[in-house]
């Protein structure tokens, strides 16, 4: 019996994935082990499918508890996945040899081990799920992990870096990148690969013992490889991270790993393949066995042989996208500036490092800044990958596949800004799929503003995460629909919700989905907490979220009707309660309350209901004759009665003369005019009677009480705009105070406008 041939790599890379082809297509094996989880066999000839477009996953996940889940992704250049794909293609047999998921999914309570594998950082390679597991919810405890880590050796974190610093690299990485990533060899650069990892296991072991979890997971591939062995096959190769490479060429007796792995519990799983995107492979989205630039090694496995030259032309592509210059030349001269670095560093051929630099000096000009506006699709190359459509999903994932077919919204890796009209059927449709896949927390598009917000237009930003597959199967324990799903959660929240602030945004929220099966029973459900509801505050914050259902739940063709009874009862009490809520407030909840009025008045002006509107303006005259009230409100309370032509011009002054006397308090008749002036300077500069009462009680201040509310003036002069504040500083330079018609007319040049009346004459047509 021959020994199998073991292939130490490292996942997500393209020159290991090409050594691996090499190395099968020199073998011509009767068998390919791979390491992955035995539980997703079954699955295996999906990889074979024409639909099946990497990047891809296999998600495995508890169906009692679907956030318990791991993930293993592949990209087109993960040597598994080329492995794969070869064996289906050749009609040889492939099987996953790592322990089973089974096993480390298990709860806690049935196990004393880790719910999930550990992230293995002492490698370039290993189990692709370890760090999509935590992400997804399971049971691991990221802080006893990161302790764990940071007991454990240096070798056994990180035994690259003893290698790369012996050769002089900075990290492993950027080692294992130049030395193994960057060749074409094939069988004898495994070969190596197993010496070394030998050599560096050797001293690991003479250190410390490895991690339980870790010992269970070879026990578990040698024993999968002595099986395939008794069944005769004869040249097996075994595709493994490298790390794993000694311990699999140089077993240990089989009773060992037999006793090892006795007695594991094991918990009935659920597996699907799922679409991922190339963002996801990255160190920085957290992924243990992530590469820092996707889209560069995705660049180098297409692009053999000539990976240089099309790297420039496509920063230059790039860079043209963004209306830089970047010509042909600058393309031929970076692509030799970077082959010269490279021969200068002794390196095979030109790496990231060095097309970064020729690309900086020559088409950037040194200038780093167009190289950052195009990071992001140069070097991740976002994608997202597809999976055939008879992959085994649940109902709930089939029913959102064919409205995204339907609604023609495809999911897709990168952001989207999509532009809804209300009116058309087709973008109603479409906003009440992503509303009811929010509520079921499904956040695949978040809402943004919108011109003639409010009205028919509604826009969001979309993006799809690999993780809301685990999301939409979580969501289907509500339902084998998106409509049936979200309506039972909305009735879950509802009955569980105490708070009548979430549970006016849950109407909002189920008006918005239309889900007419789950409205009566949320309605329900906020007419009790509204009737025992007393505190004021909460009442104003529900008031908003309805107001909006109800002014346009037209627009949306909503039968927004039971929420009117509810409205009015909700202005009345705010109403009525308004002037004893605000009464003995200190700065801090004065200033809440203001924002809470200020919602309140426009939430009134939405509904225009002449009614509410009259209950409203009758609050707000209490609260401005209020004796005791924060300057603040009182002076935003006499603002809006202003504005609403409810105090005319002249009881306005009195008011304001009375709040900025001498007899006031500095600090209190600050607060008025903030509360008074708050979001616009164009009264003062429109109403010389108010003009004159503020330059006269700013001119009458006491020396000892100018300096402690300069602040304050200023901090309410600091929120207008830059051309009021300017219109305003003039008008201070000019003595402006009192100055009415006749003055203003006194600074008119005679000479200068006899000269343009004709002009204007004749284009008003009177001449």
């Amino acid at each position: 019996m021959s020994d199998p041939v073991i292939l130490g790599i490292r996942h997500h890379g393209p020159g290991s994935a090409r050594s691996v082809l090499r190395a099968l297509a020199e073998l011509q094996p009767d068998l390919i082990l791979v390491e992955g989880p035995p539980d997703a066999q079954e699955l295996l000839p999906l990889a074979a499918d024409a639909g099946m477009k990497p990047p891809v996953a296999l998600l495995i996940y508890d169906p009692a508890e679907p956030r318990r889940a791991v993930y293993y992704p592949f990209a087109e250049f993960s040597p598994e996945w080329q492995a794969i794909r070869y064996g289906l293609a050749n009609g040889v047999p492939v099987r996953f040899m790592d322990l089973p998921q089974a096993v480390s999914l298990v709860p806690a309570a049935e196990t004393a081990a880790e719910t999930a594998p550990e992230v293995e950082t002492g490698e370039p390679v290993d189990c692709t799920a370890e760090a999509e597991t935590a992400e997804t919810g399971a049971d691991t405890d990221e802080a006893e992990t990161q302790i764990v880590e940071s007991a454990l050796p240096d070798i056994r974190r990180d035994p690259l870096r003893w290698v790369a610093e012996a050769a002089g690299y900075g990290d492993g990485e950027r080692w294992w990148e130049h030395l193994v990533e960057q060749r074409q060899d094939s069988r004898e650069l495994f070969q190596a690969i197993l010496e070394l990892m030998t050599a560096l296991r050797a001293e690991a072991d003479a250190q410390s013992l490895p991690e339980e979890r870790d010992q269970q997971r070879e026990a578990a591939m040698r024993t999968q490889l002595r099986a395939a062995q008794k069944e005769g096959h004869e040249r097996i190769a075994v595709v493994c991270g490298a790390w794993h490479a000694p311990a699999l060429a140089n077993p240990p007796p089989a009773r060992e790993d037999n006793a090892r792995l006795k007695g594991l519990p094991k918990h009935k799983l659920a597996v699907t393949w799922t679409p991922w995107t190339h963002g996801r492979l990255t160190h920085a989205s957290g992924y243990g066995a992530g590469v820092a630039a996707p889209g560069f090694y995705q660049h180098l496995w297409e692009s053999a042989g000539e990976p240089t030259n099309r790297w420039l032309a496509r920063i230059a592509q790039l860079l043209r996208d963004h209306d830089l210059a970047a010509s042909t030349a600058s393309v031929i001269e970076a692509a030799r500036l970077a082959e010269a670095l490279a021969a200068l560093r002794d390196r095979p051929r030109a790496t990231l490092e060095e097309l970064n630099e020729a690309a900086l000096a020559v088409l950037c000009h040194g200038d780093a800044t167009p190289l950052r506006l195009i990071e992001e699709p140069l070097l991740i190359g976002e994608r997202l990958g597809e999976v055939p459509e008879h992959t085994p999903t649940l109902p709930l994932q089939q029913d959102l596949q064919r409205q995204q077919k339907r609604l023609r919204l495809p999911p897709e890796a990168g952001q989207r800004l999509l532009e809804l009209d209300l009116r058309k059927p087709t973008d109603l449709e479409r906003s009440q799929l992503l509303h009811r896949l929010n509520l079921l927390g499904i956040v695949w598009g978040r809402t943004e503003a919108a011109s003639g917000k409010g009205t028919f237009k509604e826009n969001w930003r979309l993006q799809w995460q690999p993780e809301l597959a685990v999301a939409v199967i979580e969501a289907n324990l509500w339902g084998n629909t998106v409509l049936d799903a979200a309506s039972a959660r909305a009735r879950d929240l509802a009955q569980r919700s105490e708070q009548l602030g979430s549970l006016t945004e849950l109407v909002e929220q189920t008006l918005l989905a239309e889900l007419p099966d789950a409205i009566g029973a949320v309605m329900e459900r906020l007419q009790n907490v509204a009737a025992l509801t007393s505190d004021i505050p909460h009442l104003m914050d529900s008031l908003p979220p309805l107001a909006r259902v109800l002014r346009y739940g037209n627009v949306r063709q909503t039968d927004a009707g039971l929420v009117g009874h509810v409205v009015d009862g909700l202005a009345t009490r705010i109403a009525i309660g308004l002037p004893a809520a605000c009464s003995a407030l200190d700065d801090e909840a004065a200033r809440a309350m203001f924002g809470k009025v200020q919602a309140t008045n426009a939430a009134i002006g939405l509904l225009q209901n002449p009614d509410q509107t009259a209950l409203w303006q009758g609050a707000l005259l209490k609260l401005a004759d209020q004796t005791g009230l924060h300057g603040l409100l009182a002076g935003h309370a006499c603002r809006l009665l202003f504005d609403q032509g409810v105090l005319p011009p002249p009881e306005t002054a009195r008011r304001m003369g009375l709040a900025l006397s001498l007899a006031s308090e500095p600090a209190q008749a600050a607060a008025w005019l903030e509360g008074f002036l708050h979001g616009s300077g164009l009264l003062l500069l429109h109403n010389d009677v108010l003009w004159g009462i503020l330059d006269q009680w700013v001119a009458g201040l006491a020396a000892e009480a100018f300096p402690p509310l300069l602040p304050l003036l200023r901090r309410t002069f600091a929120h207008f705009p830059a051309p009021e504040r300017r219109q305003l500083g003039e008008r201070v330079k000019r003595g402006g105070a009192g100055r009415g018609r006749a003055a203003v007319e006194a600074d008119v040049d005679a000479a200068r406008a006899d000269l343009v009346l004709p002009l204007a004459a004749r284009l008003l047509g009177l001449a």
